[in-house]
């Protein structure tokens, strides 16, 4: 690689103090911010049922920044296939694809994206979907395919549009998924670090070549907190830090202005799990982050970061994201 591609990755939390509105502006602005700093894409996650975060409504936000952003790349990480109709995703996703050729991504999970009481109230099976999703996979596949392949069922407009595929996990099932089916790879290291290497390992030693993709193509997510030092980013993780205890806790709290650590308060077994789910978190300053990076790419064989960061302040969230392409652009030089 002559330069280490980096995507984006928001789940469009809100701020305290913030609405839905303002979180959905807020989100506009980053993606037009990294657009100017050449990332490569920029993905949206689907959660339902979840009041710190307003991306419920996935395809609606997707456009959203694509009208608002003229070259960067723009999709779901992603769309949780056991939620929705295959044709419906392909018709959706398809249209998009012609009102913005070229730049649509299509991420794919196999998980509901909340929990199990809002999964039953979005009224598609759940239980059958852990079982379907590779044939589903490659219903759409087929929707976005030639008209030389498609059924007797077509997702118009979606036909002939190519819309990219990428499978999304956080465990090695996703991984044998996206080997088998010859298709790049998004792992979420951000809240899965611990099945990282063994996702990575059986994606490349499995990998298919498909008339998608001749060689694996590694995504990995990570949480970033970049600042102008090492100090500095210490601080600005406590939002992220108060932000991940709101699962531990079972809590909805709005993403929160910045504190010294030792205010937050933390049990042993909170702390450590945070500490496991923070354990490939790149954290400090350009060059810190940069050291970090290095090492982390020395050990794992990643193709693309894609950056999730949790910063209450948006203008230093952007900064933020700043600094790892910096640092990103000077680790491969």
């Amino acid at each position: 690689m002559s330069s280490l591609p980096v995507s984006v990755l928001n789940l469009v939390p809100v701020r305290e103090g913030q609405g839905p509105r303002e979180a959905i502006q807020s989100a506009v602005e980053l993606a037009q911010a990294v657009e100017k700093l050449g990332y490569a894409r920029y993905w949206i996650a689907e959660h339902h049922n979840t009041p710190t975060l307003a991306s419920t409504a996935t395809v609606v936000l997707i456009q959203h920044v694509l009208e608002r952003t003229s070259t960067i790349r723009v999709g779901s990480g992603g769309v949780m296939l056991p939620n929705h109709s295959p044709l419906i995703v392909a018709e959706q996703f398809g249209t998009l694809a012609v009102l913005y050729p070229g730049r649509v991504d299509l991420g794919l999970g196999r998980a509901p994206g909340t929990d199990m009481k809002t999964a039953d109230a979005i009224r598609r099976n759940r239980h059958e979907a852990v079982y379907t999703f590779p044939d589903e996979v490659q219903d759409l596949l087929r929707y976005f395919g030639p008209p030389e392949v498609q059924s007797d069922v077509k997702a118009y407009p979606a036909v002939g549009t190519g819309v990219p595929l990428y499978i999304l996990g956080s465990t090695t099932d996703s991984a044998e998924i996206a080997a088998y089916l010859g298709l790049p790879y998004a792992f979420a290291s951000h809240f899965a670090p611990e099945q990282t290497e063994a996702a990575i390992r059986i994606y490349r030693n499995r990998f298919r070549p498909s008339q998608y993709l001749e060689k694996p193509y590694m995504i990995v997510c990570l949480n970033v907190v970049a600042a102008e030092t090492d100090e500095e980013a210490r601080y600005e993780l406590s939002t992220a830090i108060r932000f991940f205890l709101n699962t531990v806790r079972g809590r909805s709290q709005l993403l929160q202005p910045p504190v010294k650590e030792e205010e937050i308060g933390m049990t042993p077994l909170e702390r450590a799990a945070l500490e496991a789910r923070m354990s490939m978190m790149l954290i400090g300053g350009r060059e810190t982050v940069k050291k970090r990076l290095a090492g982390f790419l020395e050990r794992y064989e990643a193709d693309e970061i894609m950056a999730v960061t949790y910063i209450f302040d948006p203008g230093k969230q952007i900064r933020s994201y700043e600094l790892f392409k910096e640092a990103a652009e000077a680790v491969l030089r």
